[in-house]
């Protein structure tokens, strides 16, 4: 398990950092380019496009604030869809062209000790995103994923409300293989194991509604419709697939958490059928990296943008920015995900949502 030994607590408002821009070379080549000595060039690999936020707001956040930063730089980007071997060959094409820095969300954090290393014994400089990679990374850029746990199980507790003390709970937990779940699942059993009845099934959903849901109606069979009182999910695609078991199994007021606050998880939490999710506010992670990535391509100190240091299973001080989280409930809705622009008010309120979106007063 990963120790974090200082916690950094960036909020939204604080990653405004100035970042001086110093001159770019010339950009060479796109994705398909190797071996063209890409100097100038940042690599950016993704785990997987199931979970809506890395398509919809990593990627797009990093390439804009990059451009913004250097203009000449380029970013080349690719996703893994959650295939190691996907990865591992995407990571050693990027070596090959020429790529000077990385930023890698991982697949299995796990796996990358040994191309992590390899990559930076020959002067190339990876930053870990979201999750933090094995190996001698350069800096770590993430949420305080344990924290975001407690988040979690905090809001099973209120959804709750009179009724947690002796309430029966479903966890439908991440990806084994990602230790963020593990952060997550950590956390929220740290509130859930003291403040509700009992956890009576847990299972991984591996970050797949299908999974989830599938995990969902195993828990309905063996526990009863009337079984369990609340469903803790791990993620909001999870959430969907869980919301979509309870009603195809005719289960009714048992509220689900998520988490990532995605735009699906926003209108049913206006329509009642999830009771929370949690907001971690991607542009100031994506562009704090970016900032960064920047940097270290420029051979610059990047002391200021992380000022606490996080251990891995196999490195130990790597620099750390952690990134703020809230819950959100229906109530915190406009102040939230609308205040920050996450989502224009055209997207949450369509038709289907018009009435619930009036009534949290969103319009």
């Amino acid at each position: 398990m990963n120790a974090v030994t200082r916690r950094v607590v960036i909020g939204t408002a604080a990653v405004s950092m100035a970042l001086a821009m110093t001159a770019c070379g010339k950009a060479g080549g796109d994705d398909s380019d190797k071996g063209s000595g890409d100097s100038k060039s940042i690599g950016l690999l993704l785990p997987e496009s199931k979970t809506t936020r890395y398509e919809s707001f990593d990627r797009p956040l990093i390439e804009k604030k990059v451009k913004d930063l250097c203009p000449e730089c380029k970013v080349n980007y690719k996703n893994a869809s959650e295939d190691v071997a996907v990865q591992k060959q995407q990571f050693d094409d990027l070596v090959a062209a020429g790529v000077k820095v990385i930023i890698l969300d991982p697949v299995d954090s796990g796996a990358t000790k040994s191309w992590v290393n390899a990559a930076v014994d020959k002067g190339i400089k990876v930053v870990a995103y979201d999750r933090l990679a094995e190996g001698k990374v350069s800096a770590y850029v993430s949420f305080d994923n344990e924290k975001v746990g407690q988040l979690q199980g905090e809001g099973i507790v209120s959804a709750l409300g009179d009724k947690a003390a002796d309430a029966k709970v479903v966890m439908i937990n991440g990806k084994e293989s990602d230790p963020n779940a593990a952060l997550f699942k950590k956390g929220a059993h740290s509130v859930l194991d003291k403040q509700v009845g009992k956890v009576v099934y847990e299972q991984t959903g591996e970050w797949d509604p299908k999974i989830a849901g599938e995990k969902m109606g195993g828990a309905i069979t063996s526990l009863g419709k009337d079984g369990f009182d609340a469903v803790y999910s791990a993620n909001d695609g999870m959430a969907g697939g869980i919301v979509a078991a309870l009603q195809s199994a005719g289960v009714k007021g048992v509220p689900v958490g998520g988490q990532d606050a995605e735009l699906a998880g926003i209108q049913r939490i206006l329509k009642g059928t999830q009771a929370f999710s949690i907001y971690k506010p991607y542009k100031p992670e994506a562009d704090l990296t970016a900032e960064i990535a920047v940097k270290l391509l420029n051979g610059e100190k990047i002391d200021s943008l992380t000022t606490g240091t996080i251990d891995s299973p196999s490195d130990k001080g790597i620099p750390a920015a952690l990134i703020e989280a809230k819950v959100v409930t229906k109530d915190d809705i406009k102040d939230t995900v609308v205040a920050d622009k996450l989502y224009k008010v055209s997207e949450i309120c369509t038709s289907e949502f018009a009435k619930a979106c009036a009534d949290a007063g969103i319009k």
